[in-house]
């Protein structure tokens, strides 16, 4: 990547303006230099940060997310503000959204469809695992239909896991993941460090060990510490980005413009831009998420090879979810809540983390105030998804049959799942969306909204894969 000062972009004129780099920027202009010539200009808020940067300081950005945005919900919102964007703090988790998660509405008569179904995502989720070599459990096509295989092999199982997997083969599967199972010529296998947000070994996937040649591509300008502070436009397009550098504000053109910051910071630029209204930036959410201990009687756990080793499927799907959230059962492979302090029963236990999807509601949203800077409104997570965890909760001992539980104990609810979304949401109807199919702005029609804002419902599963996945349909569809 060739180092640029951003202040000598000031009045140029460029093919594609990108604002962001994290999953949904970076892997859209990854798929779309394989398919449109012209120069690509990147505006990135923060800086660039090596993984032995990262590792040495113990953070993945030197700009904490908590300074680019104000809440008075004691909730956090954790995104990383750097080169690469969550590409560097994530952990590496990458399952498929469920088929029936596209289409809520359809068949339980709640949250919203989506514009596109599982079927027409598919080949691009392919795609974006070839890239980032995700390993896999090849029976995952019990419930994830695939036209290509994983291209690494699944991660070790537990012993709860194996056990889990012979008795429920449809529900159980290891972990995807996006932690090398197996040595890539980037990446070393996973060392089960379970220190994944900085992972030591360089094992799991990140803008750094695999997309530094899309941004290194001759064709490619990065500006960093360039906040994009407002679009200018007229009719139903946009003609400029006007970014700051340095505290002083410089302005560039361009034909196509992609939206790729995230949920909090994507919906604030429109804002500032006088390009808001309607349901941007309304329906801030993400899934809800506890932490659960099993304690076993006579059976040890933690003998994995990363640091989730297990994903039930048990209770995500059916009926139930036109009254209360879906639920995906996490099997960890870290002690969480400590060992065990009987001895010789240090190992027998295994944490679980039960994660509900979530709607959107209106209520939880994000707008800027009179310097412009995002303001977060978050009351609460909405009934559906309290409801999900309950009914969760209350059918584990069923779930866990399997295996000999001695007792099952509630820990704690998790603060945050991480995984910011639904601000910019898609959809075919205007009046209910803000972006189409083709991850286009309803109105403004060359600007395309990469990233997790667009999702239209909260799956429980992680978001990132899809990102990438919904980045590439949209770059080949430009």
């Amino acid at each position: 990547m060739r180092p640029i000062d951003p202040a000598t972009l000031a009045g140029q004129h460029f093919d594609t303006v990108v604002v962001g780099s994290g999953f949904g920027a970076a892997f859209f202009v990854h798929k779309l230099l394989e398919r449109r010539p012209g120069r690509v200009l990147i505006v990135e808020w923060g800086r660039y940060h090596p993984h032995d940067w990262q590792v040495a300081h113990g953070m993945n950005s030197a700009l904490s997310a908590d300074r680019t945005y104000r809440s008075d919900s004691a909730k956090p919102w954790h995104y990383t503000v750097a080169l690469g964007g969550g590409t560097n703090c994530w952990f590496g988790q990458a399952p498929r959204f469920h088929p029936s998660d596209f289409k809520l509405r359809s068949r339980y008569g709640v949250g919203n469809d989506w514009p596109i179904d599982y079927d027409e995502l598919e080949p691009y989720y392919g795609e974006a695992e070839a890239i980032m070599a995700i390993s896999g459990d090849p029976d995952m096509t019990a419930i994830f239909p695939r036209s290509t295989p994983y291209p690494q092999p699944p991660h070790h199982l537990t012993t709860p896991d194996r056990i889990m997997k012979k008795a429920q083969p449809k529900a159980h599967f290891a972990m995807p993941t996006a932690r090398a199972r197996v040595a890539t010529e980037q990446r070393p296998a996973c060392c089960a460090s379970f220190t994944c947000q900085r992972c030591p070994a360089d094992a799991k996937f990140t803008a750094n060990n695999g997309l530094m040649p899309t941004f290194g591509d001759e064709r490619v300008t990065v500006a960093l510490q360039s906040k994009a502070l407002r679009y200018e436009g007229a009719g139903n397009s946009i003609g400029a980005l006007v970014f700051e550098h340095a505290g002083k504000p410089y302005r560039v053109t361009g034909d196509l413009f992609v939206l790729g910051a995230n949920a909090i910071q994507s919906p604030a630029i429109l804002q500032r831009s006088s390009m808001g209204g309607g349901l941007t930036g309304k329906g801030l959410h993400e899934s809800l998420g506890a932490h659960v201990e099993v304690l076993l009687d006579g059976m040890n756990g933690f003998d994995g090879s990363t640091i989730t080793t297990g994903l039930n499927f048990g209770l995500y799907d059916g009926g139930h979810r036109s009254e209360y959230g879906a639920a995906l059962v996490y099997f960890e492979n870290r002690w969480t809540h400590g060992l065990r302090a009987e001895k010789g029963r240090w190992r027998q236990s295994v944490p679980l983390m039960i994660v509900t999807e979530d709607l959107l509601e209106d209520r939880n949203h994000v707008t800027v105030d009179g310097k412009g800077e995002a303001v977060v409104t978050f009351v609460a997570p909405s009934d559906y998804a309290e409801r999900g965890q309950v009914e969760a909760f209350a059918k584990l001992p069923r779930l866990l049959e399997p295996l000999p539980v001695e007792d099952i104990v509630f820990r704690s609810r998790r603060p945050t799942e991480s995984h910011l979304q639904g601000t910019l949401r898609m959809g075919e109807d205007p009046a209910t969306s803000v972006i189409d199919s083709r991850m286009i702005h309803h109105r403004w029609r060359n600007l395309v909204v990469v990233g997790s804002s667009a999702f239209p419902t909260c799956s429980c599963a992680n978001p990132s894969l899809t990102v990438a996945a919904l980045s590439l349909r949209a770059a080949a569809m430009v």
